[in-house]
Parts: structure tokens; sequence; C-alpha cells
């Protein structure tokens, strides 16, 4: 089994303006998933990269540690 299967990603949540930002990151390579759900519904996926200072800047910025449940069902789909 490889070492990315067993990463347990954290996950965040910031809400904007009607809109939802969560971040999906993995805390050993650093590197994540941001989703913007707008109000109407559409969501826009980018990859990230980050840096060693990212859990102070999440903090700094606002944003709230949750499960990775809303996360997901944005992701697929499953959740407007």
């Amino acid at each position: 089994m490889s070492i990315q299967s067993n990463i347990v990603h954290q996950y965040f949540k910031k809400e904007i303006e009607g809109s939802k930002l969560l971040v999906k990151l993995n805390p050993i390579h650093l590197r994540g998933l941001e989703l913007i759900v707008y109000s109407n519904g559409k969501v826009e996926t980018r990859e990230m990269e980050f840096d060693e200072a990212i859990f102070e800047d999440l903090e700094a910025d606002g944003f709230k540690e949750v499960s990775g449940m809303e996360f997901n069902l944005h992701l697929s789909g499953l959740a407007k």
C-alpha cells in the first residue's frame, strides 16, 4: 500500500459574501484542493501547493477546521 493512501487529509472552511471556500489539505506533502462554492451553486476547483505556514495562514484568514463531508459532497456534485 502506498503512503499516499495512508494520509489523513484535513479540511477547512470559510464563508464570504454568500460563497463558501473549502480547502482539502494533505498535511504531509502540503498539497491540496480548494473549492469555491458560489451562492448560485456553481463550484470552482483549484489544485494548490502550500508552504509550512499554511496552518497559521488559514487561521489568520478566518478558516475553521471541519469534517470532510461537505467538501466531498460538493466535489462529487451531490450538494448544491
